[in-house]
Parts: structure tokens; C-alpha cells; sequence
């Protein structure tokens, strides 16, 4: 800021010493006559120019005499308050808006010229992506889903709203910037609410000027290749200058009071002030029937399984008790590489009577990994539902022999025994290379070498994995007696490998990971076949772009993994 103070003339004494050294430079003239014999280079002081000097002086931070801050030949620099204001509109503007502060600081200049709205409204458009005009906010043919998150009253049955908020008229872009999209930009992106086993996806993004929270809800079971579907939870928005609103969107009543607060980095809770608005004038039977033909798409009597009956009951119960108040934890997706398999990202899969959840699948060098961001008592959000060993891949029989669970039951539990043993002896290994290097004197620490093993494993994976990338298609059915939700799963697929999948008991008791197989079908699609549950789950990729989402770091994506993990253990 000092160094735009000197550009542009203004000292402490918020003066002008850019005329006063004019001044004293023509002053000295005047009293005496230049040397029209000497050498420019001795002029600059040993072959230094002045202009040389005071950019130095500029860059160092140093105050610039008289004699240069007026230039050679009694012209002074161009100052930044000379320029004309359309075009320090345009410098400002493409400034982030976080600089914008500072530099109303410096000058009362700069602070007038900041007040333009043209500025702050390209900040919000390229920082935010708000392209709303401030002053047209007519709306004619708006989506259902815009209509449900953004009027005011959700009874009104026009198909034409004239200006959302009134006083919209009266606002500007800066407030916008700096009273909703800069002060809550630390809950853009997705998170994963704490509801228990069950988990979510909430995904918060700036949808024109509002800031909109939405849950995003797996299909109806066991449709996995449907699109997802979404419900708005809460909403922000300015209903005056400078007061942002906050209001909880659940319930069939409409927009009412809420109240948002960051707890800390990467996560932050909502509370609704009026849960009168969620319930409904037919009681908790109203409210089910209601829930179950959202969740499920059907109504209880549809439903002929009674286990299932009963889990859904119980879900129901248990959700109902966090529609007041819930607390939210950033989720990133995963880091994607070359020597992927296939793009990381969120799935839908089938989970037998749970119906259908959502799983991050992920690539750690020679393993794989899909870690459920919803859940069921059995198997908690935050659980790591599958693991895949990339470096041993499976070999399927031919297609008749396929159809007999016996042969691939076979297949399966000898790589599981070759993978133990390689286990094992990886684990004697590192043995006897810590007895080695406590018996000598290391010039490194023992951790160095175990590191170094490991990383060159995990380049093998890699290495093994680019290879079997693209194979040709082969033939798939599943073995007789395997239950499957869906019957329209993929009849050929790429390649299979070993792998792992966790069960365990209602409440998550005795859990366990045994054999299975996981199924690659094509770039969007993938299935596992639990051996002993005798059970195949079909999963199919999440095509949303979701915004904010991607994570800093490899060791941000890990410590996430871990995190959620935690939790749910």
C-alpha cells in the first residue's frame, strides 16, 4: 500500500509532493542555466539513469527524492490519479475482491472510485459466477426447482414473478459481495451432515444471489442409473442492505427463520427457529406416508418385505429427530492421476434392503478404495464399504462355467490365500530389515527405508494397473444363487480384481471384510460380488459438476478419509 501511495503522489500528509517537487524543479532552473557538456551517464551517478534509480527505490520501499520524482527534463511520472476513472474502473475491478479494502485506504480517490458498482459487479460474476442484473430481475418460465428455492411465498400459483425481493432495486453489487458471497464463502462446496449412520450429501452453492444448500438424494431403488434428486435445506439471501437472511427451506410450509454458524474450519450448523413449519396437519401419519413416497417413491403397502418395513420405519424415526437442527462436515473429492483405473468420484450403489446409498471411490496407488458418504445401521457413512487390491487382478472362468458360484467361490479364496501369504512375507521382510538396521549404525532413520519400500509397491501397483487399463471386453453373467436388486446390470466388462468388502451386524457390531470381486464394466459403471452374502451390488457414477469440491492436497484428501472414519467408528 506504501508503494501505491508513492505511484500515486500522496505522502502521510496525504499532500501532493508530486507538484511541490514540480515546483521546486522549476524553481531551480530558472536560477541557473543546465550543463549542456555533461555526460548523461555522469549525470546518473556512475552510469545509473534516475529512472533506474527510482524504480529501485520503488521496489525497495525507499521515499524518492524531489529530483527524481520529477523525471528527467522537468516532467514528472505518471501517477495512477492521472489516469482517467473509466480505466481505474477497470484495473479495480480485475483486482481480487479481497485487495479491494486496502486499497480504498490510500487514497480518497480510490475510496470513490470503488463505490462504482460496475467493479464489485464483475467481482461477482467472476468470483461467484453471479450473473443476476441487480436492476432486471423479472422472471418469465424459471425452472420448478428455481421457483421452490427462490420465492417468497411458495403458495402463489402465477407462472410470472415480477422482482423476487423488492428491495433488490435499491441494493448494490458490494453489498452483495461483501454481505452474503464473501462473508459465507467458507460453506461453499459439500459436505456430509451428522445424521447418525445415515449420513448425506449436501452440496452449497451460489445459485444467482442466493446461497442455496441442497441435498442431494440417491434414485428411487433400485433405478441406479437414474439421475440423482435434490431438496433445498436452507437459504441466504439479503432482504435488506447489508443483513443477510437465513432461512430453513424444509417442511411443505414454505421459506421460515434459520440461523447458520461456522463452529470452525471445515464445518458449520444449521437450526431452524419455527419447526412448527415441518410438521403437517395429519399428524406423524401424514408426515411418514408423505417421506416414504419422497425417499422411497412408494407407499408402505407396496412394500411386502418385512425387514424392510422395518428399516425404513426406523430410518424415518431417527431422522425426524435432526430436522431442527444438524451439523455439517466438509467432504473434498477425490484426487484423480493418470494411472487410474477409472475417474474417482462419487457412485450410487445397491445395498439390498438399505436401498440405494452413495460411495466416494478412490485410487491409493496399489489399492482402491470406496468410502460410503451415506449409510445403514449395518455399515455407518464413513466406512470404507470396499477395498480393492489392483495388483491382482482376476481371471473369469469362460462363460458357461461362470454360471456355477462353486468355480468363482474357488477363484476367489485362492487369490485370497496368495495375497496373505504375500502379506506375510512382506511383513517378515520388514522384520528383518528393522533387526539389520538396529544392529548397525544407519547414517538414516528406520522409517526411511519402510517409506521407501512401500512407495516402490506402490509404483509397481501402478505400474501393473496403466497395463491392464484398457483390456478387451469379456462376457459377464452372474453364478446361479447371487441376489441381485437390479437386474439390468452390464453383460460384458473390462476386467476384475480381488477385493474386500465390510460387513457386519446391526449397529455395526463384529464387523468384518471378506473376499469378493470387484467387476469393472465400463468408464461410468462397476459392481461387486460379496462372496459369503452371496450378494451383488451394482454401482453407477454421480454425473454432477460440483463446484468447490476438489481437494487442496493429496494429505487434505487423507486426513478427510481418516476423519470421517473416526467419526463413524
Amino acid at each position: 500500500m506504501a508503494v501505491c501511495a508513492r505511484l500515486c503522489g500522496v505522502g502521510p500528509a496525504r499532500g501532493c509532493r508530486r507538484r511541490s517537487a514540480a515546483r521546486e524543479q522549476r524553481r531551480g532552473a530558472a536560477d541557473s542555466e543546465p550543463d549542456t557538456d555533461t555526460d548523461p551517464e555522469e549525470a546518473g551517478g556512475g552510469g545509473v539513469t534516475e529512472d533506474e534509480e527510482a524504480a529501485e527505490r520503488i521496489e525497495g520501499g525507499r521515499p524518492l527524492p524531489p529530483s527524481v520524482e520529477a523525471g528527467p527534463a522537468g516532467r514528472a511520472p505518471l501517477s495512477l490519479l492521472e489516469l482517467p476513472p473509466e480505466l481505474l474502473v477497470q484495473i479495480f475491478g480485475s483486482l481480487p475482491g479481497t485487495d479491494l479494502p486496502n486499497l480504498a485506504r490510500v487514497c480518497t480517490t480510490f475510496r470513490r472510485i470503488l463505490r462504482t458498482d460496475t467493479i464489485w459487479r464483475r467481482r461477482c460474476r467472476e468470483e461467484y459466477g453471479v450473473c443476476e442484473n441487480l436492476r432486471k430481475l423479472e422472471i418469465t418460465g424459471v425452472s420448478c426447482r428455481d421457483v421452490y428455492a427462490k420465492r417468497i411465498n411458495p403458495r402463489v400459483k402465477s407462472g410470472r414473478f415480477m422482482k423476487i425481493l423488492p428491495d433488490y432495486e435499491h441494493m448494490e453489487y458490494r453489498d452483495v459481495y461483501t454481505c452474503l458471497l464473501h462473508r459465507y464463502r467458507h460453506i461453499l462446496g459439500l459436505w456430509q451432515p451428522d445424521i447418525g449412520p445415515y449420513g448425506g450429501l449436501l452440496n452449497v452453492v451460489v445459485d444467482g444471489l442466493f446461497i442455496i444448500g441442497w441435498m442431494y438424494l440417491p434414485p428411487h431403488d433400485p433405478h441406479v442409473d437414474d439421475p440423482m434428486r435434490f431438496k433445498p435445506l436452507f437459504r441466504i439471501h439479503l432482504m435488506e442492505r447489508k443483513c443477510a437472511t437465513v432461512e430453513c427451506m424444509y417442511g411443505h410450509k414454505g421459506p421460515h427463520n434459520g440461523h447458520i454458524q461456522i463452529v470452525k474450519k471445515d464445518e458449520f450448523s444449521t437450526k431452524c427457529n419455527q419447526t412448527d413449519h415441518h410438521r403437517m396437519s395429519g399428524g406423524r401419519q401424514e408426515e411418514f406416508r408423505t417421506w416414504l413416497r419422497e425417499e422411497w417413491g412408494r407407499t408402505l403397502e407396496d412394500i411386502f418385505h418385512e425387514h424392510m418395513q422395518e428399516l425404513i420405519l426406523m430410518k424415518f424415526i431417527y431422522t425426524s429427530q435432526y430436522d431442527n437442527c444438524l451439523t455439517y462436515r466438509r467432504i473434498y473429492l477425490p484426487p484423480s492421476s493418470p494411472e487410474d483405473l477409472i475417474q474417482p468420484g462419487l457412485f450410487k450403489g445397491t445395498y439390498g434392503s438399505h436401498g440405494l446409498e452413495i460411495v466416494m471411490l478412490s485410487f491409493h496407488g496399489r489399492k482402491a478404495k470406496g468410502t460410503k458418504i451415506t449409510g445403514d445401521p449395518n455399515i455407518p457413512a464413513g466406512q470404507q464399504t470396499v477395498e480393492i487390491d489392483l495388483a491382482h487382478p482376476l481371471q473369469l472362468p469362460d462363460i458357461e462355467n461362470l454360471h456355477d458360484f462353486s468355480e468363482l467361490s474357488r477363484i476367489v479364496l485362492e487369490a485370497q490365500e496368495q495375497v496373505r501369504r504375500e502379506e506375510q512375507e512382506r511383513e517378515q521382510r520388514q522384520e528383518e530389515e528393522e533387526h539389520s538396521q538396529q544392529a548397525a549404525s544407519p547414517p538414516a532413520s528406520p522409517l526411511g527405508g519402510g517409506e521407501g519400500a512401500e512407495g516402490e509397491e506402490t509404483a509397481a501397483g501402478a505400474e501393473g494397473t496403466t497395463q491392464d487399463k484398457a483390456p478387451a471386453s469379456q462376457p459377464f453373467v452372474l453364478p446361479m444363487g447371487v441376489i441381485s436388486r437390479n437386474e439390468d446390470y452390464p453383460r460384458t466388462c473390462r476386467i476384475c480384481f480381488y477385493g474386500t468388502g465390510l460387513i457386519a451386524g446391526h449397529g455395526f457390531t463384529s464387523p468384518e471384510r471378506t473376499p469378493g470381486v470387484f467387476i469393472l464394466f465400463d468408464d461410468d459403471r462397476f459392481g461387486f460380488i460379496w462372496l459369503e452374502l452371496k450378494s451383488f451390488s451394482l454401482y453407477s457414477r454421480i454425473k454432477v459438476s460440483f463446484q468447490n469440491a476438489q481437494a487442496p492436497s493429496r494429505e487434505a484428501f487423507d486426513e478427510m478419509l481418516k476423519n470421517i472414519q473416526s467419526l463413524a467408528t
